[in-house]
């Protein structure tokens, strides 16, 4: 456990929070994935947007799956998407160690305010990420995921 959330931190410092869209893969079928390889694991991060965009992560240990995130979110029409998502990067920069599912619960910069709230454990766990101006929502992402492939299924 210790492990996957030390390879999670590092897969999002070196992903989209990170900002090297230079060495993203855009795919054929209009989606881009950010692989990224530490040792014996590795993640694909793999999106489709644009506005709205929505997408899932998928962590690989020794080439098997065992964690994965689902994710969908949007920006308010008419905003300005680069300045949203410049304050979701940062955020996102602010992982917390121990709760490795996006930002931490919350980041301010200047009239934004970034929060994200999520229940259950890397195990199974779910959230939903903000950004706000006053009272005015110019962000929302919703968020789920877990451990997968642990034993016998389908």
């Amino acid at each position: 456990m210790k492990r996957l959330k030390e390879f999670l931190l590092a897969a999002n410092r070196a992903g989209y929070a990170g900002g090297k869209e230079k060495q993203w893969k855009h795919e054929k079928d209009h989606s881009t994935t950010i692989v990224f390889e530490k040792g014996l694991w590795k993640s694909y991060d793999n999106f489709f947007g644009g506005e709205p965009y929505g997408g899932r992560s998928v962590v690989f240990y020794q080439n098997k799956p065992v964690w994965i995130m689902v994710y969908y979110g949007w920006v308010k029409k008419g905003e300005d998407t680069n300045k949203i998502y410049e304050i979701l990067r940062e955020a996102l920069m602010l992982m917390p160690k121990d709760h490795p599912f996006r930002g931490p619960k919350e980041y301010k910069k200047g009239l934004y305010v970034y929060t994200n709230a999520w229940e259950g454990t890397m195990e199974r766990f779910s959230g939903t990420e903000h950004i706000r101006a006053g009272d005015d929502e110019m962000y929302h992402a919703s968020y789920m995921g877990g451990f997968v492939d642990q034993r016998e299924g389908v």
